[in-house]
């Protein structure tokens, strides 16, 4: 079933099915019923009784047949809606949910959502027209290669405009063109480099998983959101760092290659008495010297 909220029916259960009052108690505020709270939510009922049936949404008060919903249950469907703006499925708000019915403070849990979910990239995005981006690249172009770069989600086209992720990757790109390196080389190079950058990050996000998330500090939600903020610009320096420390050792190495083959190949120069030169030296293992 899709994660998002449905208007279709499909045997949705009446919202007076439930028995029994689940989670948090209702406030002394108002109560309404089901089509009230719908209206005040600004949802159809039919997306209500979705979100009861996902669990997300408690049942409400039963007076007889009729159900009554509080202030908590209208608060809970805004905190719904700014979790699904966010980009949340409705099973990871669930998550969410439980865990602030279990005790825990739903700033607290938001205030990790929020580190964890920003993103880590800082890059500037650079938009311009296709004329504009194939003039970088002359004689580069072509549809295969606007093809491999928009599956490598280096760029967006939409219509006669195209949008690359990174102004600071794209100049980098231009720069080692510009230097002799065939477009679609710098293409393969960059697809290979984010495999490997997917193998750096996974190694971080385990470590984090396992030594913070999985830790003491898990617990703490107020204290692993500062752990969250600590880590993040730490992990980007050791990638650097680790990065540029490869970058010496890998020139270091193709230079002695470099030479070693320069040597190599340098003609041999036969040694030989030179114009108005004497003879040699005399050897001392002559006839007549001792053995």
């Amino acid at each position: 079933m899709n994660d998002k909220p449905v208007e279709g029916d499909g045997g949705h259960p009446p919202a007076d099915v439930p028995a029994a009052h689940g989670g948090r108690p209702p406030s002394a505020g108002r109560e309404y019923r089901i089509g009230e709270l719908a209206q005040a939510a600004g949802l159809p009922v039919r997306t209500l009784r979705y979100y009861q049936e996902r669990k997300l949404l408690p049942p409400p008060r039963r007076v007889g047949r009729i159900g009554l919903y509080s202030d908590d249950h209208l608060a809970r469907l805004r905190v719904i809606g700014d979790l699904l703006e966010r980009g949340h499925t409705l099973e990871g708000i669930r998550e969410l949910l439980s865990a602030w019915e279990r005790g825990q403070d739903i700033e607290a849990v938001l205030g990790v959502e929020k580190v964890v979910t920003t993103p880590w990239s800082t890059e500037t995005t650079v938009t311009m027209a296709g004329d504009e981006m194939a003039a970088l690249f002359p004689g580069e172009i072509d549809p295969e290669v606007v093809e491999r770069a928009v599956r490598l989600g280096l760029i967006e086209v939409d219509g006669d405009r195209v949008t690359h992720w990174s102004r600071r990757q794209l100049e980098a790109t231009v720069a080692l063109v510009r230097a002799g390196v065939p477009l679609e080389e710098v293409l393969a190079a960059g697809q290979a480099l984010q495999r490997g950058m997917d193998e750096v990050a996974s190694m971080f996000v385990r470590l984090i998983s396992t030594h913070v998330l999985g830790g003491p500090a898990g617990r703490d939600l107020g204290g692993l959101t500062d752990v969250l903020d600590r880590l993040r610009p730490g992990a980007q320096v050791a990638v650097e760092a680790a990065f540029t420390r490869a970058m010496d050792r890998q020139v270091r190495a193709e230079l002695d290659r470099m030479l070693g083959h320069l040597a190599a190949s340098a003609p041999a120069s036969a040694p030989g008495p030179g114009p108005g030169t004497g003879p040699g030296p005399v050897s001392d293992s002559g006839p007549g010297s001792a053995a």
